[in-house]
């Protein structure tokens, strides 16, 4: 006699899909954020914009998706550290 096993399926809630569908039309613009508006220079301070650089688990997302120069990720990358070390963005999230 076999058991069969159920496949579970993860829960998805509402406030998740808005934020997901959000997510992933930022990530669709494959141009240089940073060059586009003209910003010279990152901010550790300006945590609303490095939030947009992370994922809701608070990792930063590669620039492959995100569309970054190689030269304004290792600058964002260091902004994030410093924002972390400060205590200005959560090392991990959930």
């Amino acid at each position: 006699m076999s058991i069969r096993k159920r496949k579970l399926t993860p829960k998805i809630y509402l406030s998740n899909l808005y934020e997901l569908y959000n997510f992933k039309n930022f990530m669709n613009s494959k141009s240089c954020y940073f060059t586009e508006n003209n910003i010279k220079y990152i901010d550790y301070k300006d945590v609303d914009l490095l939030k947009k650089f992370l994922n809701p688990h608070a990792r930063m997302i590669s620039r492959k998706r995100t569309g970054v120069t190689a030269k304004h990720q290792r600058n964002l990358a260091t902004a994030v550290k410093r924002a972390r070390f400060m205590g200005l963005l959560p090392f991990v999230s959930r």
